[in-house]
Parts: C-alpha cells; sequence; structure tokens
C-alpha cells in the first residue's frame, strides 16, 4: 500500500499562546495529505466530503518537526478513505517521535464537469467501501 509523507517544520506562526501547534493547523495539514493521497490513488480532481472524528493525543510544541503520513484504507466506486497519522520529531537529542494526531478522511473524485468518478481499486485486493460508495 502507497504511504504519502508530508513534512513541516512548526514555526511561531502556527502556535497558539501556549507555545504548540493550532488545532486547525493540524486539521489543515491533515486534509492536505489525505488530499495528495487520493489525488496519486484517482489521477484525477479529488474534492474532501467527510472528516472522520480527528483524535488529538499529545500537544504538538513550537520548533518540531511534524510528519504527516496518509495511506488509502478504502476505496468505494467514486470514493477514498484515507487515513492520516501526524507524528512529531523533537529536534532535541534522546527525545523520541510520538503520534500527535490520527484522523480519517473521505474524497471523492470529480470528472471535467464536476460530477463524481469512478476510482480504480487498490492494489492487492484491499478493502472495497460498502455498496460501492
Amino acid at each position: 500500500m502507497r504511504e504519502t509523507r508530508m513534512v513541516y517544520p512548526v514555526f511561531p506562526g502556527e502556535t497558539n499562546h501556549y507555545g504548540t501547534l493550532f488545532g486547525g493547523t493540524v486539521l489543515a495539514w491533515m486534509d492536505q495529505a489525505a488530499f495528495v493521497a487520493a489525488t496519486r490513488h484517482a489521477r484525477k480532481k479529488v474534492v474532501t466530503v467527510h472528516a472522520d472524528a480527528v483524535d488529538f493525543k499529545r500537544p504538538v510544541p513550537l520548533g518540531a518537526i511534524v510528519e504527516l503520513v496518509a495511506r488509502l484504507k478504502e476505496v468505494g466506486r467514486t470514493s477514498m478513505r484515507v487515513e492520516v497519522e501526524m507524528w512529531v520529531e523533537p529536534v532535541k537529542e534522546g527525545e523520541e517521535a510520538y503520534l500527535a494526531a490520527r484522523g480519517g478522511f473521505v474524497l471523492v473524485a470529480l470528472d471535467e464537469r464536476g460530477r463524481p468518478s469512478p476510482v480504480p481499486p487498490l492494489e492487492g485486493g484491499g478493502a472495497r467501501a460498502p455498496h460501492g460508495a
């Protein structure tokens, strides 16, 4: 299964008054990673139609490096479910990377007229969404 990985540094403009990454920025970065993963699979225009619950597990401090890992989990007729994890790579020696957030996104492929368009199945006979969604 193909993964999409994106890396971002956490700068002061992306943090709140506690010195941690804004939750809205986390959601935006996760949605971007899901978009790239779905676009790579569908090879056409895709749009986000649903975001599952996003679990914020630990705060992300200013100065950290975050890596988003997006994986296609299910494919329907026109839709794709993507799971995204955000991992924090602290910059101090001796600290270990940790999972900061995890969430799911559903994206739909569109044709030239903006209508839902079929996408290829997952390689290796992966999961299909129920009812050909």
